[in-house]
């Protein structure tokens, strides 16, 4: 087990996590962020930081289709996010987590369906949220 030290660098981090914690984001846009803030970061630092976090089951990382970055999502208040599947608002950005039975009776399904057994942690549902819709419509 990988000791987790309390660096400052850390702790800047981790802010920005818990102030974006419903949306994707990737390395660069924490790396711009705390830049714009004075900080003397180097890029490596978030990066080293961010696979510690993914390990530790702290952050969920993915990948969308046609998108080279990879994004990630502060996962802390919500378990482990590779048990369960998200949604992501194709306009905004926020993520959802899916935990209800309806996700897991949909999950067993397709299992008994299509033999397709779902990874949750590269699982997401894309759509608009009802913020967005409504907006949409406005």
């Amino acid at each position: 087990m990988r000791i987790t030290y309390k660096t400052k660098a850390r702790e800047d981090i981790v802010s920005y996590l818990m102030d974006h914690s419903e949306k994707r984001f990737t390395a660069r846009e924490i790396y711009d962020y705390l830049l714009s803030g004075n900080s003397s970061l180097n890029r490596t630092t978030v990066y080293r930081n961010l696979d510690r976090m993914c390990e530790s089951g702290e952050l969920m990382r993915f990948k969308e289709p046609n998108q080279d970055a990879w994004y990630y999502q502060y996962s802390t208040g919500h378990g482990q996010c590779n048990m369960h599947m998200h949604a992501q608002c194709s306009n905004c950005g926020r993520i959802f987590h899916l935990e209800n039975t309806f996700v897991d009776e949909f999950s067993d399904k397709l299992s008994e369906v299509y033999g397709l057994n779902i990874n949750c942690s590269k699982s997401i549902i894309i759509g608009t949220c009802s913020a967005c819709s409504k907006r949409q419509d406005s």
